[in-house]
């Protein structure tokens, strides 16, 4: 192997060889290796600790593990499908309690294609809003000056750093929208007075770079996981519906060729670290939250990053082991 990341003495490394490296080169789909690697750099060494903390990335074989066919020794005939699906996946989650993470990240792999699903606020039972702390701002974490404030109470809603103008919001009849449909929408009143007002809503969110594909299923499965995981975890039973929790397609830049899903999936997660979604009206439209020339450098700066870290351990063999990466 090249390089284990995180190094010893860290557990759980994932160890990366000059074979993983290969598909990194233009046209390749990235393996599962190089997946894995990569969000658990950026969970360690990419983002703020509080964003870190407050986050959970599943490894790529947990969907797979999840869904995959009975075997001859599981008791498919008194077990449930849902808890036989379950009981294979129940011990991954043994030292963290995702119940109280904001985001669960599940890289996905269906027919040679990767997908992302971003499981939010799988605690929370229902819409919480409230303001919030510089942490958790979602625009960058500067306060707006008091031209984007009334530009915003004017009329234009920023979303998670995206300004879309939004004309019908300014009318009376949708001054008290988010009444009739339940989501979070905020009145430009509102928005004038408390710019920084989040919304917390227990959802799915599903970002695929392809956009012909639907996934019922995988919310429905993921479900009956977290509702499992929360029987085994808090000892009592809680509902996880399609109303409560609900799934929703998310507007993406897309992939313009057949090969780039996992560096798509790759950019999405860290475009969401470092600038965590607060308002949740879906479906978000993010359409224009990277552009694709940022997703077509990142093939070689993922070698570069394992060939840099390959250096910096060999580097320090036999020596104290713990110094951060720059």
């Amino acid at each position: 192997g090249l390089i284990q990341f995180p190094p010893p003495p860290s557990k759980g490394g994932i160890a990366v060889t000059t074979e993983d490296l290969e598909c990194l080169d233009n046209g390749q789909f990235l393996n599962d290796v190089i997946i894995d690697f990569y969000l658990k750099y950026l969970l360690l060494e990419r983002v703020l600790q509080d964003v870190a903390d407050r986050s959970h990335v599943f490894s790529s074989f947990f969907y797979k593990q999840l869904t995959r066919r009975d075997n001859a020794s599981e008791d498919s005939t008194s077990v449930s499908a849902q808890r036989r699906r379950h009981q294979r996946v129940k011990t991954w989650t043994r030292h963290v309690d995702i119940f109280k993470k904001d985001f669960l990240f599940v890289p996905v792999n269906q027919e040679a294609h990767w997908y992302l699903v971003v499981i939010c606020f799988p605690g929370l039972e229902q819409c919480e809003e409230g303001s919030s702390p510089a942490s958790l701002r979602g625009t960058g974490g500067e306060k707006p000056d008091e031209a984007q404030a009334e530009e915003e109470a004017s009329g234009y809603k920023k979303l998670n750093g995206i300004s879309e103008v939004t004309p019908e919001s300014t009318s009376t009849d949708n001054q008290d929208k988010r009444t009739v449909t339940g989501m979070c929408v905020l009145s430009p009143l509102i928005l004038s007075l408390r710019i920084e007002t989040i919304c917390k809503r227990p959802c799915i969110l599903l970002m695929d770079s392809l956009k012909f594909s639907l996934h019922e299923r995988v919310f429905k499965l993921l479900r009956e996981y977290l509702q499992s995981e929360w029987e085994l975890r808090r000892g009592s039973v809680r509902e996880f519906s399609s109303e409560q929790m609900q799934g929703s397609h998310c507007k993406v830049p897309l992939q313009d060729n057949s090969s780039d899903c996992g560096l798509y999936l790759l950019q999405y997660v860290e475009s969401f670290l470092q600038d965590p979604v607060v308002h949740f009206e879906l479906p978000l439209c993010l359409e224009r939250w990277f552009p694709r020339q940022q997703v077509r450098r990142k093939r070689d700066e993922i070698r570069d990053l394992v060939l840099h870290l390959y250096r910096h351990q060999r580097g320090t063999v036999g020596m104290d082991t713990s110094d951060g990466v720059s």
